[in-house]
């Protein structure tokens, strides 16, 4: 592992040397949808409170929590009428009884697009047999590692280590690499959480097969991409939750919230500067008897420009359903809800599996 990762940097440097390098605002943008229709359904705010196979996007110190031995988790999502596809799945295992594994994998992708450099035959006439198709993709795989403390009780600490694969057709590609730093704080009702986004900064280096476009380049008098180093900047995300239980303990309620601080210049978020932008989000889920669940939430705050040059505000509302059947947990969200978007909502599904003993051998 320690050699593969010292390679690793090598090449980048390498890279470095011979590419020009910049921090576009929303690099690797794509891993920032999200993992589980629990957490989607709530805004997002789960920094503080994922303590199940998910809890390796968004806060891997929570896979101390694991309930069974063993967790597996798959969600897909589509956007934009289904033109885009976002598919999620996970993996956790407790290895003792203070350590948890665990690895997920992330998919944005657009199939299906049509190459038509090739539509016209040599004697100039529209052939669509000789259209061809390609795929606009990102991949993440993370593997992830928690830890409980020892000097603190309710403290765990983990940490990610994340891969970037990114494709467009045979056009370019990317390989990028990343860490994740994060912490957890249970105590009483009380749970507390910080993730640590690419706290090095994750490197995205990217390869462009010019000779393929050069000629339509030319023509259509486009720049001919050069290859390049895409820096991630490093983000954070600190989240707070408070549960209670009520009416003899038969309905429970969490409310929870996540502030997320980005490091990348002036965003379109509630709170922002050229220095830090603070962009917060708030989610509630309701059960019953930890079987049924009623989800809402709130955030993603944006300032929308009228076509007089006068703003207004708007948030992203969500709401979300699921059911737990024996150690089978199946979840529904409503997402993207709004009227800054030109698709309203996407439905999410989302899987989830406990199995094995609850104490690692």
């Amino acid at each position: 592992m320690r050699v593969a990762l010292l390679a690793a940097i090598f090449l980048l440097t390498l890279r470095l040397s011979h590419a020009q390098v910049n921090t576009p605002k929303y690099s690797n943008e794509f891993l920032t949808i999200g993992a589980g229709a629990r957490a989607l359904g709530m805004a997002g705010t789960q920094s503080a409170v994922a303590t199940d196979v998910t809890a390796g996007y968004w806060n891997p110190a929570g896979l101390t929590g694991l309930e069974r031995k063993h967790e597996l988790g798959l969600m897909h999502a589509e956007y934009f009428a289904g033109i885009a596809k976002y598919d999620y799945a996970g993996f956790a295992t407790a290895i003792d009884s203070v350590s948890t594994l665990g690895v997920s994998v992330v998919r944005f992708a657009v199939d299906d697009i049509p190459d038509t450099r090739f539509l016209y035959d040599a004697n100039g006439r529209i052939n669509y047999d000789n259209i061809r198709f390609f795929s606009a993709a990102d991949y993440a795989f993370l593997f992830s590692y928690a830890h409980k403390t020892p000097w603190i009780d309710g403290l765990s600490l983990g940490a990610n280590f994340k891969v970037i694969h990114r494709t467009v057709g045979n056009f370019a590609s990317a390989w990028g690499f990343g860490l994740d730093a994060a912490a957890r704080y249970q105590r009483n009702r009380w749970s507390f959480g910080l993730m640590l986004h690419d706290i090095t900064g994750t490197f995205n280096a990217w390869s462009h097969h010019s000779e393929l476009v050069i000629d339509i380049y030319t023509q259509t008098g486009n720049r001919i991409p050069d290859n390049s180093i895409e820096l991630t900047l490093p983000r954070a995300t600190l989240g707070i939750a408070k549960s209670f239980r009520i009416f003899k303990n038969r309905f429970g309620l969490l409310a929870t919230t996540d502030m997320q601080v980005t490091f990348d210049g002036k965003r379109n978020v509630w709170l922002k500067s050229e220095l830090a932008s603070l962009d917060p989000s708030l989610g509630i889920e309701l059960d019953y008897l930890k079987t049924v669940f009623l989800r809402l939430g709130a955030g993603n705050v944006q300032d929308i420009k009228n076509f007089d040059s006068t703003t207004y505000r708007t948030f992203q509302s969500d709401f979300g359903l699921g059911v737990r059947i024996s150690k089978v947990f199946i979840d529904y969200a409503l997402t993207d809800i709004g009227d800054r978007s030109a698709s309203l909502y996407s439905h999410v599904f989302s899987l989830k599996v406990s199995f094995g003993d609850h104490d690692a051998e």
